[in-house]
């Protein structure tokens, strides 16, 4: 299948409404590899890899949950990191 890598900046209410926690969930459910963390300007950024379609979903089901409020997303494709095998937190 068509495995992508995807960094995607999230702005809107997206940090201290449990996104991080959901994403990873989304991820791991669909066995996404990548990580998440919060950024000093409020907004989160992530790294995914994985098919196209099941990161798209991972979006969607993000967006669409309890408290979360994703206002813009940028998102660009970037080189493939190989041997990822699990999605996880960073911090600063």
């Amino acid at each position: 299948m068509n495995t992508v890598r995807k960094r995607i900046t999230l702005r809107g209410r997206v940090q201290g409404v449990g996104l991080r926690y959901t994403v990873r969930m989304e991820c791991e459910a669909r066995r996404l590899t990548g990580w998440v963390r919060n950024e000093w300007d409020g907004s989160v950024v992530m790294e995914v890899q994985g098919r196209a379609d099941l990161i798209r979903d991972m979006l969607d089901e993000v967006a669409a949950a309890p408290f979360i409020r994703i206002e813009d997303v940028e998102s660009e494709t970037i080189p493939l990191i190989r041997d990822e095998t699990s999605f996880r937190y960073l911090m600063h």
